[in-house]
């Protein structure tokens, strides 16, 4: 995406499940056969197939083999989960409901219903949007992105902290890198019983590393340039004891 065109402050739902796609190395699958898990097993057609390899002696591809074609004939369950240890660290999970056909010596799924749930609910994602839609271009390296900003930069996590509203942070015992994408990044403050998320923008979207890490440095140079919130000061100073 050039800098000149029109972006928003967060993926759309249809993006945000491709990149769930794009991202999970584990699927779960219910058909008639019963349910199994999948663990590197699956990729993903540029129109949103998934193109699963199983074995041969599978009860899932029995029973692709035996379903009428084009009617359900099984789900597929996704997890996104946080790249870094945390509670609450499934972000959300991917529905999808479909059917298989075997191609080229695998299984392709072709999804009739996307939902996805994050935490704000669950979202019935449009099936031409899906698609046509793109994983984030973030998507694959997000793990390393964020497991590396929480172990190698905990000060750079605490500085972005000053860009928060100061009553979020009101009995915070700690603050971890949720998520990153092309639009911006995402901090959970965890509390002693509750989680808050906070999403800080960036001015630009980011389509790769080289912007990203200059889209973060704006960031951390706002921060620089704010007053800490008197929430967090608090926080440290009961620390340190």
């Amino acid at each position: 995406m050039a800098d000149g065109q029109t972006w928003t402050a967060a993926p759309a739902a249809a993006e945000r499940a491709r990149s769930v796609l794009a991202a999970a190395w584990s699927c779960a699958v219910t058909a008639e056969g019963g349910r199994e898990e999948f663990v590197g097993a699956h990729t993903v057609a540029a129109d949103g197939r998934v193109l699963l390899h199983v074995p041969e002696d599978s009860r899932l591809a029995a029973a692709a083999v035996c379903a009428p074609r084009g009617e359900p004939s099984a789900v597929l369950e996704f997890a996104d989960v946080a790249p870094v240890a945390m509670r609450g660290r499934i972000r959300a999970r991917l529905w999808m409901a479909g059917w298989f056909a075997p191609e080229d010596g695998r299984l392709a799924f072709r999804p009739t219903r996307v939902v996805l749930r994050p935490s704000t609910g669950a979202v019935v994602v449009d099936l031409g949007e899906y698609a046509a839609a793109t994983p984030d271009p973030l998507a694959t390296a997000e793990f390393h992105l964020l497991t590396h900003l929480a172990e190698a930069h905990p000060d750079a996590v605490e500085r972005l902290t000053r860009l928060v509203d100061p009553d979020s942070l009101q009995g915070a015992v700690r603050v971890q890198p949720l998520a990153v994408d092309r639009h911006g990044i995402t901090l959970r403050i965890e509390r002693a019983r509750d989680n808050g998320d906070v999403r800080l923008t960036f001015h630009r979207p980011a389509d790769d590393l080289a912007q990203l890490t200059e889209r973060m440095h704006m960031l951390l140079a706002q921060a620089g340039a704010a007053r800490r919130p008197r929430a967090l000061q608090r926080q440290r100073t009961d620390g340190d004891g």
